[in-house]
């Protein structure tokens, strides 16, 4: 099945190795993503701070070169992406969207990409294709706030309590831990201007989690992943206590569970060692 893949600006730096990941999973589904001609950045997240209109011309030209593609699926990985791309196909199919001049009828439909692998058709062929089930993983899901919320625009209707990682976790063989954070913030959008802050709601994720017995994060937002992930050290230092919870993006559980062979190096650049939870587990040897 082949549909328009929008990466986003940050799947090409700082999260290559979520887009690795993806890129290795999705031949195993069957699915073929095609990445959109000429995409341009979506203006998250300083875009909408600064300029109403361009926050919204800049992801209405996406949408309306994914029309013109001719693909009726849109998959955007990255939470903020799909968060602006449904933004802007609000603001496109209201009245007044003349005054934007972008040709777009709606004929698209944008996902996220977690929403997407977990249809019930994937999570299906998925089940059939485990070789390494992620056995004893006691992993908790962090969705982060912008791939839900506000549900107005996402139109998601289980913004408060989503439950597609938990689904996915089970068919992957791990144990999804229940806890009432998931969709809390964790404060990325801050690093610049507040990095107090950014410490203060991680430490309160971090400890949420141990709570639960949780031994790792599993999330799809590459924001929601580096925050967790590099600020990890620094505020094990600040608060005087040793956290070890490594961070996966879901699609590198995929690829362990479906024997992807590159799956470890896609692990190695993360800053938070996840291979000796990985090793500690019987998963990878």
């Amino acid at each position: 099945m082949k549909v328009t893949y929008y990466p986003g600006c940050s799947l090409e730096g700082t999260a290559v190795d979520y887009a690795a990941s993806i890129a290795g999973i999705a031949p195993l589904l069957d699915v073929e993503l095609v990445e959109l001609f000429d995409w341009n950045c979506c203006g998250a997240s300083s875009a909408h701070s600064l300029n109403h209109r361009l926050a919204l011309e800049l992801p209405a030209r996406n949408l309306a070169l994914a029309e013109k593609a001719g693909r009726r699926d849109v998959v955007a990985p990255c939470a903020l992406c799909f968060n602006r791309l449904k933004t802007a196909e609000k603001a496109l199919l209201a009245p007044e969207a003349a005054e934007f001049g972008v040709p777009f009828q709606g004929q698209i439909r944008i996902w996220d990409l977690l929403d997407f692998f977990t249809q019930a058709a994937y999570l299906e062929t998925l089940a059939s294709k485990v070789v390494t089930p992620l056995k004893n993983l006691q992993a908790i899901s962090y969705y982060g706030c912008l791939v839900a919320r506000p549900p107005a625009v996402t139109g998601k209707t289980d913004f408060e309590n989503p439950q597609n990682l938990e689904r996915l976790l089970k068919v992957l063989g791990a144990t999804p831990l229940d806890w009432s954070f998931k969709t809390d913030c964790c404060g990325a959008g801050l690093a610049v201007a507040r990095p107090d802050l950014i410490d203060t709601l991680a430490q309160r994720l971090y400890e949420r989690a141990l709570q639960a017995g949780a031994e790792c994060f599993v999330v799809s937002c590459q924001m929601c992943q580096a925050n967790l992930d590099l600020s990890q050290e620094r505020i094990s230092r600040k608060f005087g206590k040793d956290y070890y919870l490594p961070v996966f993006y879901f699609t590198e559980l995929m690829g362990l569970a479906l024997g992807h062979p590159q799956a470890p190096h896609w692990l190695s650049k993360h800053l938070v060692d996840p291979l000796p939870l990985l090793k500690g587990k019987g998963i990878i040897d």
